[in-house]
């Protein structure tokens, strides 16, 4: 047993795949069911699906059917390609983003290896991305942000190649730099751009490997990163004329860019703090090595980490000057603050065995054995222990004794702590699928297909547009869902024989004019400390009346 974990950890510690696969494989569970929903994966899922339903593949439509240019159409696609191979599902509204997190990690190694050369390096980079929880989360969600950084880390590894080889690199790292701005663009616009150019700037004019301007000017890359950047934005011109880019540019300018100089140095401050947190507690064994091997830091690979620390502050002085802050914006530079963060712990002649490491690692197994043992109490009060609830949790347990044996001997530190981490995510959903699954949508859809409505039919929704969104993606492409304005519904109503609402919106309505069901159930958030309660007490079943919020199906008379 003893020999064979050793083995297990030794394969993980030497090899990028295996963590790239637990990444997939621990995060899934949780990542490709609606445990949470992200409000802004609305616009994306439902354009996709409108794309489907009216065959018009460049234009997106929010799930009102009102026209929306916010973002390119990438981001969009990304949906689509989910929904046209897997069928409509919130499986298939997120594998492809799942998979751009992954292909993360992969590119974080692929940089670590190509600028430093060391497996070691190259693994703690490895383990550092596929732990960092701003990308594990951003791979749950089917918005632009994982895209974008996908995109601008391929461009940053054609950089990285650049800064290696000088104006001997080989052509494919120009592609790579180029080919990943031109789709970082088509993903979300002005921030590729601006990375981009700034990339640009610092390849032409820093003085460590000054990268020649006839050598950036490799017009094939150049002309394929434009084509696919400005594409959309062509045909857009085309169909609608100008007046589309009003939207677009109030989103990626007017909306986001804040004038204030308060908000601005708050934001700069929260950007700051949080972008070393983030990497915590990686982020302390790499200063201990900056504190006493300084001038090794500033004197090796001085061209590369002058590019990290560039890119990285550009991208905290446009963060700050946002108008609303959010963590998320800052996803493009992480991965390549990784592999600088590699090397900086590799330097450190305790590295991963610093205390900080060792107790993280701890914390994390004591939350995963926490999260375990009360998915087991919910599932088991609550009578939804099922076969494969067993099997979670068997997986779960396993994987954590295996953990606990390695952190007891000190085996492959930085191993232990990256599974550590994603596990969580995977006991998480043992915990989770109770109080959020099957989720409205599917329920809705249920109820739907068992009083047999007519295909095609068109079926007005009042209520949160995060539960339309998720009601919409089960049904699919069979029926027409259309979000009405809970304000100003009431003059819409008689174009539809049926609707989907909420409560609030059920009792303002004349419902002597309807036939009403319940359509769906859920857990009310608010009320899981007196649901875990109540298992003890045996008053559950009075639980699952009053702690859940309901949508309702009425059928007019």
């Amino acid at each position: 047993m003893k020999l064979m974990i050793n083995n297990f950890s030794s394969t993980l510690q030497n090899r990028a795949w295996p963590i790239i696969t637990l990444f997939i494989l621990l995060v899934a569970p949780f990542a490709l069911q609606f445990h949470l929903h992200y409000p802004d994966e609305m616009y994306y899922t439902d354009a996709a699906i409108k794309m489907m339903q009216n065959g018009d593949y460049l234009t997106t439509y929010l799930g009102s059917g009102e026209l929306r240019f916010k973002k390119p159409i990438l981001t969009y696609w990304t949906a689509l390609a989910g929904f046209k191979i897997f069928g409509i599902s919130a499986f298939s509204s997120r594998i492809f983003f799942l998979l751009s997190g992954a292909a993360i990690v992969f590119l974080v190694h692929r940089i670590a290896h190509l600028i430093f050369n060391q497996k070691n390096i190259s693994q703690i980079a490895t383990c550092i991305a596929a732990s960092h929880g701003l990308i594990i989360f951003s791979s749950t969600r089917s918005i632009p942000d994982i895209l974008l950084a996908l995109f601008m880390t391929v461009s940053a590894l054609g950089v990285t190649g650049l800064i290696k080889y000088g104006n001997e690199a080989a052509k494919k790292y120009l592609w790579m730099f180029y080919i990943g701005i031109g789709l970082a663009f088509e993903v979300k616009g002005l921030p590729a751009a601006a990375l981009g150019g700034i990339a640009l700037i610092y390849l032409l004019v820093n003085p460590w490997q000054r990268i020649s301007w006839k050598k950036m000017a490799h017009l094939p890359s150049i002309l394929t990163m434009l084509i696919i950047g400005l594409f959309w934005f062509w045909a857009m011109y085309i169909k609608f004329g100008p007046t589309y880019l009003n939207s677009f540019i109030k989103d990626q300018v007017g909306i986001r860019v804040g004038s204030k100089l308060l908000l601005i140095g708050t934001n700069f401050g929260l950007a700051v703090v949080l972008y070393f947190a983030m990497f915590f507690p990686w982020i302390v064994p790499g200063i201990q090595a900056i504190k006493k091997q300084l001038s090794k830091v500033t004197n090796i690979n001085t061209a590369f980490f002058g590019f990290v620390i560039t890119w990285s502050i550009s991208m905290i002085l446009m963060t700050s000057m946002v108008s609303v802050f959010y963590e998320r914006y800052l996803l493009p530079v992480l991965p390549l603050s990784a592999a600088a963060l590699a090397w900086l712990i590799a330097q450190n002649p305790k590295g991963l065995k610093n205390k900080t490491i060792k107790w993280t690692s701890c914390v994390f197994l004591c939350l995963n054995l926490i999260v375990i043992l009360t998915a087991l109490y919910l599932n088991l009060g609550l009578g939804t222990f099922t076969f494969l609830t067993a099997l979670g949790v068997m997986i779960s347990t396993a994987i954590l004794i295996a953990l606990y044996i390695s952190f007891k001997k000190s085996w492959q530190p930085a191993t232990v702590l990256t599974t550590a981490i994603l596990l969580l995510f995977f006991s998480l959903s043992l915990f989770t699928k109770v109080i959020s699954l099957p989720d409205q949508g599917v329920q809705t859809a249920k109820h739907i297909q068992s009083i047999g409505l007519p295909e095609g039919s068109k079926i007005a929704f009042i209520g949160n547009l995060h539960t339309s969104s998720k009601i919409r993606i089960a049904l699919g492409t069979s029926y027409s869902l259309v979000n009405l304005s809970k304000v100003a519904y009431q003059d819409q109503l008689a174009a539809f024989d049926y609707l989907i609402c909420d409560e609030n919106t059920k009792q303002d309505l004349k419902t002597k004019d309807y036939k009403v069901e319940v359509a769906s159930t859920n857990w009310n958030a608010k009320y899981i400390p007196d649901i875990l309660l109540s298992i003890l007490e045996g008053s559950q079943d009075t639980w699952r009346e009053k702690g859940v919020k309901k949508y309702y199906w009425l059928e007019k008379q």
